[in-house]
């Protein structure tokens, strides 16, 4: 029975090391699930080959953490079937039963454990000040930064050929006035995709471009879907006098929203 419990300790231990990993990544900016993700993957040694894993092999922080993950990683897993072995090898039937038995309400417990919403936020804070205290990594909360919990996402919008916002400057469009900025954009020249950052007003929007959008949720994805011609128009006006009223409320609340 001692082999079981020590499978269930190893396991407790490698899904915390995992969520450790998971919240580090997401503190230096990636998305929660792709921060998840690439944490367990590095751990479990299964090292998916995507694009997100670019982001981590390009980044000096990320790769430091996702070395650490793929040490332990290699002790944990091993140690895991070592013990498993362990727990049932040379056993009657009665004793294989019973330790199932035990072994699979233990993971039960384990799987409600990490599925807990409210759990998570209590260890994401405790991982997060740990590592602000204990380490020198340059940890920023950029969900609380950013306001994403307010509402406010960062999204991709991909330029068609039909599109409102193609062959027009970022001045004459006039996001701002929607709730909107253009952080970025990626653009295709000559077959590269190049990067271009911190657009100026400017930067004249292009068939094909990807552009890296600051708002709500709904105002990109209305500006993704808004076609050329006088009916987008209307809609751009309709979204400013909406963003106007927005911003009157704004102050005469004290800069919050009601």
């Amino acid at each position: 029975m001692i082999a079981v419990f020590s499978l269930l300790i190893i396991i407790i231990l490698s899904i915390i090391v995992i969520r450790i990993g998971a919240v580090a990544l997401e503190l230096t900016g990636l998305d929660h699930e792709v921060a998840a993700f690439q944490a367990q993957s590095a751990f479990s040694g299964a090292g998916f080959t995507t694009e997100e894993s670019e982001t981590i092999v390009n980044n000096p922080l990320r790769r430091k953490i996702i070395r650490i993950l793929i040490l332990l990683g290699s002790a944990g897993v091993s140690s895991s079937i070592a013990t498993l072995i362990l727990t049932f090898v040379n056993k009657s039937n009665t004793d294989i039963l019973h330790r199932g038995l035990v072994l699979l309400l233990g993971l039960i417990a384990i799987f409600l454990f990490t599925r807990s919403s409210f759990i998570y936020k209590i260890m994401k804070n405790i991982i997060k000040n740990i590592l602000i205290r204990k380490t020198s990594f340059p940890v920023y909360d950029y969900q609380h930064i950013l306001g994403l919990a307010k509402g406010f996402s960062i999204s991709k919008i991909k330029v068609k050929g039909n599109s409102w916002l193609k062959d027009k400057k970022l001045k004459e469009l006039k996001l701002n006035l929607e709730g909107a900025m253009i952080l970025s954009l990626y653009r295709y020249i000559n077959g590269e995709e190049k990067f271009i950052a911190i657009p100026n007003g400017d930067t004249e929007i292009k068939k094909g471009d990807t552009l890296i959008c600051y708002s709500k949720a709904n105002i990109s994805k209305a500006l993704s879907r808004r076609a050329k011609g006088r009916k987008g128009q209307n809609e751009h006006e309709k979204h400013k006098g909406n963003e106007k009223k927005m911003a009157q409320i704004r102050q005469k609340t004290g800069g919050y929203e009601m």
